[in-house]
């Protein structure tokens, strides 16, 4: 019985998508092709287990070696005070896929196939030292080459945890770690590798920098470290750099400096008076202020006292010894004034006013106050005949009289003094002179020795 052939239409419903569509690519005699083409051949797709639930190896003893290429493209912000460090970074990492590979002839020369992160196994890379993890976006897309080698490529801010040395604050520098590690997988499956060596590392994020926030960048390094003691193998990459002190010297340090100055010219005011009590306490209060702005800005887990907190107290500590020294002196000279003012003798005219009324109250009671005119103008003659007489006397006795004032003056005076410990007038006012100079001269040279050893110790180290 002969053979039916089936109908036309039969058979092209029988002919495989495939074909169908490469014959309907061939215009005239040039092959068409697309990327959609590429993602049905390898059957990639989201629900695939084939290439997302496992590592992309044909042997289970094989590693699969992760290179990555880290690069910083900016310094954000250093926030000292949180031991924070946020960065911008250009992380690349590439890795063989050994479920994947086409024949770019095959496909019009197509190598290079871009689809979505979820269709395909990824690393599970870390960063030891990061503190917001759910904050991290990947990247949407990765790249597949024709033999196999995905690339995928994250540009993330990365807010890390970093250990801040200011022991030399405002001159500090400073340098943060960034340890990349495999959260999951041991040494045996997966291994990590650094791209490039650190000469073209550097220049790379050299090159890339954008913004260095109060930071002038000094260099950018990685060291891969071994596994060892249940820990996989990482990379650490390491920032260095450099803080700009130019702001911190205008608002912090030259304030201080100006201060301090201002509280040895304080020496120049009156001791007398209240003017330059107020005055060094006024400059004592300002400098107070800085200190609590710098406590603002320092962590409070530094292991040495910083060079700039050292260099508050003691100006602190210099103007306190100020500030104590003019109440010496004042009280002192205070002392002095409140011993003047008693040593005076305010009875010497009340003196003088009652032997002035003894002698009118004498001539007027020997006057008799009745008899005859003639009794009484002979009296009053025998009586101008005895002042005559007495005037000689009297003179000698002012003499004697003014030597026992002045006698007991001085007399008063001694034992005054043997009361106040044997010292004279003005004794007081000349000891807190002589405190004062000596004071003033050895208060400038700490001072000056003070800002040699901060300063140096501030210097470069060699």
């Amino acid at each position: 019985m002969p053979t039916q052939n089936p109908p036309d239409d039969l058979m092209t419903t029988q002919n495989p998508p495939d074909d169908q569509d490469s014959a309907a690519r061939k215009v005239s005699g040039k092959q068409v092709c697309s990327f959609h083409d590429v993602v049905v051949h390898l059957d990639l797709r989201e629900d695939n287990r084939l290439y997302t639930a496992t590592r992309p190896v044909l042997d289970h003893t094989k590693s699969t070696e992760v290179t990555m290429d880290v690069s910083l493209i900016a310094i954000i912000d250093v926030i000292e005070k949180d031991l924070k460090f946020i960065s911008n970074m250009w992380i690349l990492m590439q890795w063989e896929n050994e479920h994947i590979s086409w024949d770019p002839s095959e496909f019009c020369g197509i190598e290079l196939l871009t689809i979505p992160t979820e269709w395909l196994w990824k690393p599970d890379l870390v960063i030891e030292e990061r503190l917001e993890m759910d904050k991290v976006v990947p990247s949407p897309y990765v790249s597949v080459h024709c033999n196999g080698t995905v690339y995928a490529l994250n540009k993330e801010v990365v807010v890390s945890t970093c250990r801040m040395n200011v022991y030399k604050f405002p001159f500090d520098t400073q340098s943060c770690d960034l340890t990349f590690s495999s959260g999951i997988y041991d040494p045996e499956e997966l291994q990590l590798k650094a791209a490039f060596n650190l000469a073209a590392t550097r220049y790379f994020s050299v090159m890339m920098m954008r913004t260095e926030y109060d930071w002038m960048f000094q260099n950018f390094s990685y060291v891969e470290i071994n596994a060892s003691d249940f820990r996989p193998n990482r990379i650490v990459y390491t920032v260095t750099m450099n803080r700009k002190a130019v702001l911190y010297i205008v608002n912090f340090l030259l304030p201080v400096l100006c201060f301090l100055c201002l509280d040895m010219a304080s020496f120049l005011i009156s001791d007398r008076g209240g003017e330059k009590l107020s005055f060094k306490v006024t400059v004592l209060l300002a400098v107070t202020v800085l200190q609590l702005i710098l406590n603002d800005i320092l962590p409070a887990t530094s292991n040495r006292m910083p060079i700039i907190a050292m260099y508050c107290f003691g100006s602190f500590s210099l103007m306190l010894l100020s500030l104590l020294e003019t109440l010496i002196v004042t009280y002192l000279l205070e002392k002095d004034s409140q011993k003047t003012e008693t040593d005076k003798d305010p009875n010497l005219k009340e003196d003088k006013t009652k032997g002035c009324d003894r002698e009118k109250r004498w001539f007027y009671n020997d006057v008799p106050d009745g008899g005859d005119e003639r009794d009484t103008t002979h009296k009053l003659q025998s009586m101008a005949e005895e002042d005559n007489n007495l005037k000689g006397e009297s003179h000698g006795f002012q003499v004697i009289l003014d030597g026992l004032r002045d006698l007991e003056k001085n007399l008063r005076v001694f034992f005054r003094s043997k009361e106040d410990g044997g010292r004279p007038a003005g004794y007081w006012t000349r000891m807190a002179t002589r405190i004062n100079k000596a004071f003033f001269i050895v208060y400038v040279t700490t001072v000056v020795m003070f800002l040699i050893a901060i300063f140096s110790a501030w210097g470069p180290e060699y």
